[in-house]
């Protein structure tokens, strides 16, 4: 008769017959299950079935003619989000971060002052990348929680006259949208390009990219748009390709050099495309169809529908009698909610409780916000009431059941 032979007997022959030293690891020889979670952090967030279909589906080159039709979509889709026409519109291969060295490392030369406002970690991340470059950093800094006047950020642009001023719009770590109106116009009349971090933010609360002046702007795919993590939407003004592209020295990086991204992109009007690097095809797929579910969302249901569904979260952590982290009600942002930690317990425990229970992740506080709060995000698809109500019962359930201490 025959025999079928185990994985495990047909692993001893191996061994026994191969030469190699190294060998081929037991985990990668089954699955892995991937639990199905309710991605309730600051991001990223959950990718819905019809933009997992999309990165699905097979496989082009990256300069084959879909691809670059593909692309050319992508492009009219962030300046749709971004409410912008400028020409120099495409998105970074890679993470949110990739988007803020590109932004830098293009806008700035060594020795060039940057003026970063500093309201939480990604202020001080943009300082420290500024810092490796050789740059002149100063920073204007408030206390977590809150944000600057326009006189403030006046006041600092006459003091440092920088050539970039650096802003977060939507500041995640600590639940914080920044007021823009008149910061643009500020910009200018220093003679400086107005550089904004909208990750966070875009696609849920309103942001105008010409309208208020804006000169560089990204965001991330991972969170309100939906996407997997890995592009990065950035848009370049005029003003700042001006400044970019007359550069006295080469910026650092050669795989964020506007020049060779700009061709790539189909942004600098050459008849060819030259290679560059090999774009993330399948992550170009999500990033289309996200975009797409936004424009026919359209960008003032969405900032409508995140704004009313925070209004009625904070409403419900307000009557579980927990405290919001920010407590000027018109400067919380619609995407990332902070809690202050409820006092006596461990926060670790409430979120390792809420994921343990009910598969649901929310987070705790980040840099200057770590220890003292929960961040809950509802981005996308993930905003709506039913998912503030799964929340508000796991936060009441774990408060029964975590250890309170009696200090």
């Amino acid at each position: 008769y025959i025999r079928s032979v185990s994985s495990l007997e047909k692993r001893s022959v191996f061994l026994i017959m191969s030469s190699l030293s190294v060998l081929p690891p037991e985990c990668l020889l089954q699955p892995f299950p991937v639990p199905q979670r309710l991605m309730l952090g600051p991001g990223p967030s959950n990718v819905p079935a019809r933009i997992a279909a999309a990165g699905a589906q097979p496989m082009l080159g990256h300069l084959h003619t879909e691809t670059i039709e593909i692309m050319n979509q992508i492009k009219s889709g962030i300046q749709y989000a971004f409410q912008t026409r400028n020409r120099v519109t495409l998105a970074v291969s890679g993470p949110g971060h990739a988007a803020m060295e590109c932004a830098i490392f293009n806008s700035l030369e060594p020795g060039e002052s940057i003026l970063i406002a500093v309201n939480g970690i990604w202020g001080e991340r943009a300082a420290e990348i500024a810092e490796r470059i050789g740059a002149k950093v100063n920073t204007v800094v408030t206390s977590a929680g809150g944000y600057f006047t326009n006189e403030e950020i006046e006041q600092a642009l006459d003091k440092y006259r920088p050539v970039v001023f650096f802003f977060t719009h939507g500041e995640s770590s600590t639940g914080v949208v920044h007021p823009i109106d008149g910061i643009g116009d500020l910009c200018h009349k220093y003679k400086c390009l107005f550089l904004v971090d909208s990750v966070a933010a875009l696609g849920g609360t309103p942001i105008f990219m010409d309208e208020q002046g804006i000169d560089i702007m990204y965001t991330g795919s991972q969170k309100v748009l939906n996407a997997p993590p890995g592009t990065a939407p950035i848009s370049f003004s005029e003003r700042a390709c001006q400044k970019i592209f007359n550069r006295r020295t080469k910026p650092i990086s050669y795989f964020l050099d506007l020049n060779w991204l700009a061709n790539y992109w189909g942004c600098d009007d050459k008849p060819v495309r030259v290679y560059h690097h090999t774009g993330p095809v399948s992550s170009f797929y999500g990033l289309r169809e996200s975009l797409a579910i936004l424009a026919e969302t359209g960008l003032e249901n969405s900032w409508k529908r995140h704004k009313e569904v925070a209004e009625y979260f904070h409403k419900g952590l307000e009557e579980m009698g927990l405290k919001l982290f920010v407590q000027d009600k018109k400067a919380r942002l619609p995407t990332v909610t902070t809690i202050v930690a409820p006092p006596g317990y461990d926060w670790r425990e409430i979120t390792g409780y809420i994921m343990k229970t009910y598969n649901i992740e929310i987070s705790g506080g980040l840099g200057p916000s770590a220890g003292m709060v929960l961040r809950v995000g509802l981005m996308g698809c993930n905003s709506s009431k039913a998912n503030v109500d799964k929340v508000l019962e796991a936060l009441a359930e774990a408060l029964k059941h975590c250890h309170k201490s009696r200090v």
